[in-house]
């Protein structure tokens, strides 16, 4: 395993009126329902950050570390990158509510949220930033909440060394295969753990193919809005093939498992999710996973005067 990650090939192009306006490079990698690798590009060893993507498989920590939730929606919710709907505020403060905590309990940073109509109606209610409408909310609800129920300190739980994060990073490694080799700090304070594409796509699989245990997968594809949201390329995508299971990450990153035909790990060099939509498809194929469905979720329009002018597509 490199050092780092080093960057991958060209992956897909923006077409604007006939002429190649830009291009989308990164990484991917393709495995079977063995886990053999079927098909990759660019560097899929080396250790990368996943990001949020990484969260059904700290979510298998939290329950190994005894988190009991009475609804399988607030385990989706814990998985979660939501976009501050209200069927994602009003579930986390429930269940923060229930624990006998508030949100001064939660150590994530104030922020809007990601769905521009939520931050709309929050800005016209006189509201602003809060930690609650920050879109890692409900994982770390679960982290507090896997703190209760373990016996553990809730100050300090995101330190690398409080014994939460020991226990996160360790169902991580497991689920995935793989040595944790590198730690940084995500965006939401937590740790964040580094692994190669592989790893993380070999976990996704392990998620769907009864190799662990299924409950985060399960709430996942149960509650898709919960996830991310009403109406997003994740929700809509966990709809669009059954039992398919996604969870994208910041930076370009989408982690797909489907049972029966085996895992895509994505990353986009530039950090632009609309990249990663059509060499989705393109992995998928490669493992028999197609459909018109499919194919909609993943079009990406490129517009022109408000018409459709051209298109972003998979080269790979």
């Amino acid at each position: 395993m490199g050092k780092f990650y080093e960057g991958g090939v060209r992956l897909a192009e923006v077409v604007r009126s006939g002429f190649p306006e830009g291009y989308h490079h990164g990484s991917v990698v393709v495995l079977d329902t063995t886990g053999t690798t079927v098909a990759t590009a660019g560097d899929v060893e080396s250790p990368m950050f996943p990001r949020s993507s990484n969260k059904p498989m700290q979510a298998i920590g939290m329950l190994r570390s005894g988190l009991r939730l009475g609804d399988p929606a607030d385990l989706a919710l814990v998985c979660a990158s939501h976009w501050g709907q209200d069927i994602h505020v009003s579930r986390v403060q429930a269940l923060l509510w229930k624990a006998g905590l508030d949100e001064s309990a939660l150590r994530c940073p104030p922020d809007m949220p990601l769905d521009p109509a939520a931050a709309a109606d929050v800005i016209r209610a006189g509201g602003g930033p809060s930690r609650i409408q920050m879109n890692c909310s409900g994982k770390h609800t679960g982290m507090l909440l896997t703190c209760q129920a373990a016996g553990w300190p809730t100050e300090g739980y995101l330190q690398p060394e409080h014994p939460l994060q020991q226990a996160l990073a360790a169902a991580v490694a497991d689920v995935a295969g793989e040595e944790i080799v590198a730690t940084a700090v995500d965006g939401c304070g937590a740790p964040l753990l580094g692994l190669s594409l592989t790893a993380l796509a070999r976990g996704f699989l392990r998620l769907v193919d009864g190799t662990v245990e299924s409950g985060p997968a399960d709430a996942m594809r149960a509650n898709p809005d919960l996830v991310s949201g009403r109406d997003t390329t994740e929700s809509n995508l966990m709809r669009a093939v059954p039992g398919m299971l996604v969870k994208a990450g910041a930076e370009g990153v989408m982690a797909v498992a489907v049972p029966g035909a085996g895992a895509v790990a994505i990353k986009m060099d530039d950090g632009a999710h609309r990249g990663n939509r059509p060499v989705l498809v393109s992995a998928l194929r490669r493992i028999g996973v197609t459909g018109a469905a499919l194919e909609e979720v993943a079009d990406v329009a490129v517009l022109g005067g408000g018409t459709r002018v051209g298109e972003l597509r998979s080269l790979w």
